[in-house]
């Protein structure tokens, strides 16, 4: 395996998208994105012929420019996303490659007055932006979603909410069952904010902004806490509430409520129709997942079962990180979804 990119098979076309949804955000975060749109081998020379669309979106703290990051003898995601139709392993499809970062962390792909409106950013403004660029089948039956971690969460609730635009999904340890995967990190945020901040997460952010992001062992567990408060139990002035008293961990049950109603485990049943009307629906894990996100898979595919929606569901001996190999695989399983007759 060359360590440098090669020329691809098809096109990676890297544009901006200037978005309305995300203009004077609550954390002054860009309004105009990039965006990446891959078009496969053949495109430029059939003009007449329309193309299924996957969407990638990425996992906590990710921003688009990431894809080009090359691990220790492997191809970048883009590569192997070429790779893969150039050697026919999966029918043709545009590939289109999301940027939803906040200065927090992340989204979760979903409107929030404390980050912004990353769901309707998505759904309404790079949507339509892709259909009107590029040669893609517009209609809900074609287009399908495709993340990792909190990517993954985001591909699993997106169709729920909007089964109009999707009709295929892939979560790769997708955050879900969320006791599992959040509640057991409480208490090492409410020790840490103790011990080290006098309890106060401004002065946790004041000292991460201070200096290398990640430079300290608890910047991880204690930016995701406070990001997903935001994005799950913000009040409607931007306010974020905790799940738990910072001073004790003590569980505050009606914000914790709010929390589980946006876990896809409880979501299912309550867009079980949604879900029942996927073509293709893809979960995976790895059995080593340092947060538990094997559980969460499981437990998505039995809601899956309880309702009657057809899905696969594999678990592979891996942790959460540097589990990008197995993007390929549901992306040629989305795209050979989409490429039957509907």
């Amino acid at each position: 395996m060359e360590p440098w990119t090669r020329t691809f098979a098809g096109r990676l076309d890297e544009l901006e998208i200037s978005s309305e949804a995300l203009r004077g955000n609550p954390l002054g975060d860009p309004n105009v994105r990039p965006l990446w749109v891959y078009v496969p081998p053949g495109y430029d020379h059939e003009p007449a012929h329309r193309y299924p669309s996957i969407y990638v979106i990425q996992g906590l703290t990710g921003q688009l420019d990431m894809w080009s990051n090359r691990e220790w003898l492997r191809p970048t995601y883009p590569e192997m996303v070429d790779e893969l139709f150039a050697s026919g392993g999966a029918p043709p499809a545009v590939v289109v490659f999301v940027d939803c970062w906040t200065s927090i962390g992340g989204s979760q792909y979903l409107d929030s007055p404390a980050t912004g409106n990353y769901h309707t950013y998505l759904c309404d403004e790079v949507v339509p932006f892709v259909d009107a660029r590029f040669r893609t089948q517009a209609r809900r039956e074609m287009r399908a979603i495709q993340g990792k971690s909190s990517g993954g969460y985001g591909a699993l609730v997106t169709p729920m909410l909007r089964p109009d635009l999707f009709s295929g999904l892939a979560a790769h340890a997708g955050d879900s069952l969320f006791e599992a995967c959040y509640l057991p990190e409480f208490r090492e945020t409410v020790r840490t904010l103790r011990e080290e901040y006098g309890g106060s997460y401004e002065r946790f952010w004041e000292d991460l902004r201070s200096r290398p992001a990640g430079s300290k062992e608890w910047d991880g567990v204690l930016m995701n806490d406070w990001c997903m408060a935001a994005c799950y139990s913000a009040d409607p002035d931007g306010t974020v509430r905790l799940p738990f008293d910072a001073a004790t961990g003590r569980l505050i049950d009606e914000v914790w409520q709010r929390w589980l109603s946006w876990d896809p485990v409880r979501m299912i049943p309550r867009h079980a129709d949604a879900m029942r009307s996927m073509r293709a629906v893809w979960l995976d894990a790895g059995t080593k997942d340092e947060w538990f996100l094997d559980n969460g898979m499981v437990a998505v595919s039995k809601e899956l079962e309880a309702i009657g929606a057809e899905h696969t569901l594999e678990l592979f001996d891996a942790g959460h990180m540097s589990i990008g190999y197995r993007y390929p695989r549901s992306l040629a399983f989305l795209a050979t979804a989409l490429s039957e007759p509907a």
